[in-house]
């Protein structure tokens, strides 16, 4: 089916690896350019190295500041002249702790990466998309900012916040912008992967040793699907949502989390 990406300039924030790198990857094999940014200089030097086909510029910028983050999507941005089809805010992080380990600081950090930084790069772009008359974000919530759980409370909070903001931004902008979330539950990535990172989090809360932590953490959430998901997977969901395919649809969340959810009102 045709996606009608081919040409559409498309922004990844956190695009470096994980779910952004596969996102990149997955919009350039529709013929996209795009537009990436992420603070590790070298992942994502690389990154667009692998995109050699594709039209793309790039950042390295400080995606928890205002300043970084206008700046970064200006100079990302600068090879299409400012122009922007497709926001994909996708960037974010936790500190990872239990609630009695977590400080202020870290509650700060964490909103500032997840939620802020999306309500700052939209506030930037939706000037442009409006006189346009057209344009779509998807933004990158959690399955755990709709069913939290013992550990990351400041994450599934930072994460509860983005799909509120979700809903109210699609109504607010359409009919010509649509706004749309997913919401991947388990996602190997860098944040299980990394030291601290959930591997080390959920080791600490099923007291298992790390490297039995993800399949305790996914036998914990009794998921049908049984395993941990892979960016690939929640990238194809976000292409889907930018594309004309997901023409009709706006103030969604697409959960792609291996059946996490069990409620049906959510």
């Amino acid at each position: 089916m045709e996606t009608g990406l081919a040409g559409k300039v498309v922004v990844i924030t956190g695009a470096a690896s994980g779910i952004g790198a596969a996102s990149a990857r997955a919009f350039a094999a529709e013929g996209a350019r795009l537009a990436l940014i992420d603070h590790d200089e070298s992942r994502l030097k690389g990154l667009v190295d692998d995109l050699s086909g594709t039209t793309v510029g790039h950042a390295i910028a400080d995606l928890s500041t205002l300043d970084g983050t206008t700046a970064g999507l200006d100079e990302a941005l600068s090879p299409f002249d400012g122009h922007v089809d497709v926001l994909f805010n996708n960037v974010g992080a936790g500190s990872l702790g239990l609630f009695d380990t977590l400080t202020d600081q870290d509650w700060i950090d964490t909103l500032e990466l997840n939620f802020l930084s999306q309500v700052r790069a939209a506030t930037h772009l939706l000037p442009r998309m409006r006189a346009a008359q057209s344009g779509v974000i998807v933004n990158n919530a959690s399955d755990l900012g709709r069913q939290p759980i013992v550990g990351g409370p400041d994450y599934a909070a930072s994460k509860a916040a983005i799909l509120s903001f979700t809903t109210s931004l699609a109504k607010s902008e359409g009919p010509y912008i649509r706004v749309n979330a997913v919401a991947p539950g388990a996602t190997m990535s860098p944040m299980w992967s990394m030291p601290g990172g959930l591997a080390d989090t959920f080791a600490a809360i099923h007291g298992v040793p790390r490297e039995e932590s993800i399949e305790a953490e996914m036998k914990a959430r009794n998921l049908p699907l049984a395993r941990i998901g892979t960016p690939e997977e929640v990238a194809n969901v976000v292409v889907f949502l930018a594309s004309d395919l997901a023409s009709y649809v706006t103030a969604s969340v697409y959960g792609v989390d291996g059946g996490s959810i069990g409620s049906i009102l959510q």
